[in-house]
């Protein structure tokens, strides 16, 4: 199944969710109403989690112990009235695709093709436009890959071991990475990543923030190939006092850092275009 941002062609029908909270509120010249819709069934670890998120929402996975996949979506519409909140609230929402190794997660609403091939034929084009939110919080088997596509909202990745690919085009973002191949790009925001102390178990990752400020935790344990870069305008704040230089000749700068820390080994790359990125000791244990 291909899946790109912001779209899916995953099932024909919203699945039918157990509402658990409706709340109103009045804004200038729109009313707002929140639902909170929830999900859970059976998967087991080693399998994949792609989850595809709203234009705007926040993405939380949690990792667990058990075998299932858990779904809470806070869901927020906005219109002029009751009648056409109703009528938003019909087609917004996630579907799951769902087989025994991969499983996905999908945004859908008016402003993705699934939307819109299954809004009714009088469905009102003034309510294309306006806007909605789906904040998630998702909890997945600690040994799972991820792949998560998020637009602008906060991102929180916590107790999951396995390779990440997360991709998000605003974020104040925290993702903990302990094995795996690891993958996350955050188009401006900030972001905070942490590797395990007990041992990263990865075999490379490549993190970069085009817009912001990117901070980086690394255990003393840890032996890797560093490359730290600012494409721009920033500068590199290296609190790392044991990293040395990969090659003699080649001195650190405030704008690049190519170094090894312990015996070397696998390849760690993380770039910044204009903003600040930050090399520190993690203090605490994961």
């Amino acid at each position: 199944m291909k899946i790109n941002k912001f779209t899916g062609v995953a099932a024909a029908i919203i699945l039918t969710f157990t509402a658990t909270a409706i709340t109103y509120s009045q804004t200038p010249n729109l009313v707002k109403r929140i639902t909170t819709k929830t999900d859970r069934f059976d998967f087991g670890a080693g399998g994949t989690i792609i989850i595809t998120g709203a234009p705007n929402g926040s993405v939380k996975v949690v990792g667990s112990t058990k075998n299932e996949i858990e779904i809470v979506a806070e869901i927020e519409v906005q219109a002029a009235n009751e009648i056409d909140l109703a009528q938003l609230a019909e087609v917004t929402g996630f579907v799951t695709d769902e087989t025994t190794i991969r499983t996905s997660i999908i945004t859908v609403g008016v402003h993705n093709k699934f939307g819109l091939k299954k809004l009714p034929k009088k469905f009102p084009k003034s309510l294309l436009a306006l806007p909605f939110k789906i904040n998630y919080i998702v909890t997945v088997p600690r040994y799972s890959d991820l792949e998560i596509d998020g637009g602008s909202g906060d991102l929180s990745v916590t107790g999951v071991e396995g390779s990440m690919q997360i991709n998000f085009i605003e974020s104040k973002a925290y993702v903990e990475i302990v094995g795996g191949s690891t993958s996350v790009t955050v188009g401006s925001g900030s972001l905070d990543v942490v590797f395990g102390s007990r041992g990263w178990r990865g075999r490379y990752a490549n993190i970069s923030v085009a817009s912001g400020n990117l901070n980086v935790r690394l255990p003393s344990t840890l032996s890797a190939e560093i490359d730290a870069v600012i494409l721009k305008t920033g500068s590199i704040e290296n609190l790392l006092p044991d990293l040395k230089p990969r090659e003699r000749k080649v001195p650190f700068t405030e704008k690049s850092i190519l170094a090894k820390a312990g015996v070397g080994g696998a390849p760690l790359k993380f770039t910044v275009g204009d903003g600040t990125l930050k090399l520190e000791r993690l203090e605490q244990p994961l």
